[in-house]
């Protein structure tokens, strides 16, 4: 696990580290159709691209359209299990000989990995910074879910999968719009949100996204985290229309907990008194070394007492990462805000904990 004080991962031979898209989401979500879309339009950059299949029969690899291999884009097909499990020793092997190949990354302007519709996205996203190799040559960009939006409710009630590709997303889209009412669509963001507070939401129709919203945003890059608003304001009309998720602290925890899913919650914390530093870097990483298996992301923005910058911190299960970020302004309100997305986090026990982290009062 790393420390919240860690430095920066050092570059190789003063290269730009490749951006990396994960690109997840159930069967039949649209995940090729957009992978094509991207390969196809006249961008003039270059991306290296793997397709994991479940199945020993490749077909998807097939089916995604490339111009002209090995000028533009350069695909590697992984047909010989979930990528999530049984072959992340290959995807490592794949990656190395990639990068390796392209003389430490350079040929490529941006790799992505179309996970197969069965994966938790969650061990992918680790390997990028467990692996030394990859940690120095990569960043991980975003992990992007598709989502079809005639059926997301149902999968998200009978799916595992499905929850926990929502619960790692950085941005969602919601795809095959079209098929469904304006109530419906709502239905559907304001069960997004509930799962996961911290992703965007894109509507579109045959995953006719725009590209330069989801590609190229840094919407994992701790860096960029610096403009994230974890929490509504304080002046928000919270209503049944704001599609925001209400919690109080007198609510019960099993109240909170939507009634089709008592697995995968999202709690969030705030404090308006200034955090202890070291005691807010002990909490945190013994929550996440003690409970990293259910953690499946955090996100948060803390107001360290005697410190004129933002912490940023996120994590994801046991790998936890942080840095100062830009000064307070001058008219911000300062506060400590995290979001918890995970299984069986009892909100109450927890804003209990992240209260204790308060400095005290000089």
């Amino acid at each position: 696990m790393a420390s919240l004080s860690a430095a920066p991962v050092a570059t190789v031979d003063d290269e730009p580290r490749v951006p990396v898209t994960i690109l997840t989401g159930y069967l039949g979500a649209g995940k090729t159709t957009l992978l094509n879309r991207i390969l196809s339009e006249d961008h003039g950059r270059r991306y290296a691209v793997i397709v994991n299949e479940f199945g020993e029969i490749g077909i998807d690899g097939d089916l995604v359209a490339s111009a002209d291999l090995g000028t533009r884009e350069e695909l590697f097909e992984m047909n010989n299990g979930c990528i999530c499990c049984t072959v992340r020793g290959d995807l490592i092997r794949t990656l190395h000989g990639l990068l390796g190949k392209a003389g430490g990354g350079g040929k490529f302007d941006a790799i992505i990995i179309e996970t197969t519709g069965l994966a938790d996205p969650g061990p992918v996203l680790q390997t990028f910074f467990v692996d030394p190799f990859l940690a120095a040559r990569t960043f991980v960009d975003s992990v992007t879910t598709l989502v079809d939006a005639k059926h997301v409710l149902l999968r998200l009630e009978d799916s595992r999968e499905a929850v926990a590709q929502i619960a790692f997303a950085d941005q969602i889209v919601v795809n095959k719009s079209e098929l469904v009412g304006e109530d419906e669509l709502r239905a559907i963001a304001a069960r997004l949100n509930q799962l996961n507070p911290l992703a965007s939401v894109h509507l579109a129709r045959r995953a006719d996204v725009a590209l330069e919203r989801i590609l190229g945003r840094g919407a994992f890059d701790l860096a960029r985290m610096a403009a994230l608003d974890l929490a509504p304001a304080d002046d928000h009309v919270h209503d049944e229309h704001c599609g925001h998720r209400h919690q109080t602290a007198a609510q019960p925890a099993e109240a909170r907990r939507p009634r089709h899913d008592e697995s995968i919650v999202s709690v969030s914390l705030r404090a308006m008194k200034p955090l202890d530093g070291p005691r807010f870097d002990a909490w945190i990483s013994e929550l996440v070394a003690t409970r990293g298996a259910d953690i499946l992301r955090a996100k948060g923005i803390i107001d360290v007492a005697g410190e004129v910058r933002r912490l940023v911190v996120q994590s994801v299960h046991m790998l936890l990462e942080g840095d100062y970020q830009r000064p307070w302004q001058a008219l911000e309100r300062r506060s400590s805000r995290l979001v918890l997305i995970g299984r069986h986090l009892d909100q109450a026990a927890l804003q209990a904990d992240f209260d204790a982290c308060a400095a005290a009062e000089v």
